[in-house]
């Protein structure tokens, strides 16, 4: 399989973790394992909701080790563009979804024996099978989970009975308890490899901590759970290759424009990280919101990342 193949699955358990978080357990209607995957892995997950069709990636968060069901958990986003409000709202046991063939942008580094998660709220969720994917003798896992009260500190037990117990600290905000960066990367050994899942201003704050202290950046690793701001003014897209002209609204991405006229395109993160939905411009200026391009690349104005980007200009004709 690969991960432009879409898989069926019905939801077999729906649980309320937090007021504003909750879990779907997946499953295939005939029982059969689900494709195999490791630590770190999401699935995209595409929602219809009568007309309309909302594509959400999601991370997996059960055992890699076990794949007759996959787990996900959906953050109801006060600024949904209507996939959590979907899923929280009109998903229940029994319904089908469709999702994609799993896919791993935030794997573990090969051959480093320390690593150290940053989570922060729902930010947890791939670390989760990270932590249920190795056993504490096999590699040295550390997670500093930090959430908001407690209320709000999904998985909090799950951890704390888990294997990887002892090597888990959470910080809760409306305790006073603060996660200190620059303290924690001053007592780690130099070989650790990090990594930090959450809101942008968390992932922006351990680059910064680590650059303090000149952390070299290959042994840093980020996966930001959603995109920070996608929204602007409407603006015209031209696919050349099929002449297709599209409005793209002040709270749409190019990405939902272009599927909302039936165009598939790939994207594996829809979050600006992986590039796959990278094309080329031939007429206009991007908007680059992406994590993806280098400074000289975004400059260039040669390419744009079709999920989070948008346009500088009232029209951007793209090589689609």
């Amino acid at each position: 399989m690969n991960a432009r193949e879409s898989i069926t699955v019905d939801v077999v358990a729906v649980e309320q973790l937090t007021p504003l978080i909750k879990r779907f357990t997946l499953a295939l209607p005939d029982g059969a394992p689900l494709p195999s995957f490791s630590g770190g892995a999401h699935v995209l997950v595409s929602m219809q909701d009568g007309e309309q069709w909302h594509h959400n990636a999601y991370s997996l968060l059960s055992s890699p080790h076990d794949t007759r069901q996959y787990r996900i958990a959906v953050r109801r986003e006060e600024a949904s563009r209507g996939g959590s409000a979907f899923m929280h709202d009109k998903v229940a046991v029994g319904t089908r979804l469709a999702i994609g063939t799993p896919a791993n942008l935030f794997e573990l580094a090969r051959d480093a024996k320390r690593h150290v998660f940053i989570a922060g709220g729902i930010g947890i969720t791939p670390f989760l099978a990270q932590l249920a994917e190795h056993q504490p003798e096999d590699l040295e896992l550390e997670l500093h989970y930090a959430y908001r009260s407690p209320e709000h500190g999904a998985f909090v037990d799950e951890l704390n009975a888990g294997p990887h117990a002892q090597r888990t600290q959470c910080y809760v905000d409306s305790e006073g308890q603060r996660l200190d960066l620059l303290k924690l990367f001053k007592n780690l050994p130099a070989d650790a490899h990090v990594y930090v899942c959450g809101p942008q201003g968390l992932n922006d704050a351990v680059y910064a901590n680590a650059a303090l202290l000149g952390w070299p950046k290959a042994q840093l690793h980020s996966e930001q759970f959603a995109a920070t701001d996608v929204a602007g003014n409407g603006f015209t897209v031209v696919l050349a290759k099929s002449g297709i002209e599209l409005e793209v609204g002040e709270d749409e991405t190019i990405l939902k424009a272009i599927e909302r006229a039936g165009v598939t395109v790939e994207s594996l993160c829809r979050e600006g990280v992986c590039g796959t939905c990278e094309v080329p411009i031939l007429e206009g200026e991007a908007d680059h919101r992406d994590q993806y391009l280098d400074d000289d690349e975004k400059a260039a104005q040669k390419t744009i990342l079709l999920c989070v980007s948008r346009s500088l200009t009232p029209r951007l004709v793209i090589d689609l």
